[in-house]
């Protein structure tokens, strides 16, 4: 097994670092969940199935589920702070030239727009959604979307995004067909959490009638 397998599997070697750790095993699922969420370069780190799978050893009794979660809950919350003040940082140095390759002062502005009427809603749903949550906060920063909006909508997100996964693993993550079938029940969570997305893309995108038309 080679380093990076290791790292991209983490939620299945979870119980392994665990026994063998200690206490050393929260240090490094702390990392993970604030690496996953708190830098643009590492979206391809385990979040909800590292959550998952932490929700079903606290079932079993294995470990403190209440130390846990508030380990991730900390580490997902000031992940997306750090991605915040790094988009907010890089933003105008960015924009700041007259023109880019990726972006121009007009995508700025739009981005600010769109942040100001959704961004409190964008980044709650993020959370739920891999990959994207890892941009999001870092965009808001871009954007330059008030901080103190960010850091409410960001902390309501981090800990019903913990409660969540931590709630499934603890319900249902012992039960044999989910062990069995643990890869596709990741999936369909996933499939699920993209489902209002889904369903707001398609609302919007369908033509609407002038206001003077009965």
């Amino acid at each position: 097994m080679t380093a990076t397998d290791f790292v991209i599997n983490l939620d299945q070697h979870v119980i392994e670092i665990i026994q063998r750790y200690n206490e050393w095993a929260i240090l490094l699922i702390f990392l993970t969940i604030f690496c996953e969420t708190g830098l643009v370069v590492t979206p391809f780190l385990p979040g909800d199935s590292l959550l998952f799978v932490i929700g079903a050893l606290g079932a079993s009794g294995d470990i403190n589920l209440i130390l846990f979660a508030v380990v991730v809950a900390v580490a997902a919350v000031s992940g997306n702070m750090l991605n915040y003040h790094i988009g907010r940082f890089l933003g105008p140095r960015i924009f700041n030239k007259e023109e880019t390759r990726f972006f121009n002062r007009d995508q700025l502005i739009k981005t600010r727009d769109f942040y100001e009427r959704h961004g409190g809603k964008t980044v709650v749903i993020s959370r739920f959604l891999p990959v994207l949550r890892t941009f999001v906060p870092f965009v808001a920063g871009i954007g330059r979307m008030n901080y103190g909006r960010f850091l409410l909508y960001n902390l309501a997100g981090g800990i019903l995004w913990v409660a969540v996964f931590f709630s499934g693993g603890f319900y249902f993550g012992n039960m044999p067909f989910v062990q069995n079938n643990f890869s596709f029940i990741i999936l369909g969570i996933i499939l699920i959490t993209l489902i209002p997305a889904f369903i707001t893309l398609v609302y919007k995108s369908r033509p609407r009638k002038n206001a003077g038309n009965s």
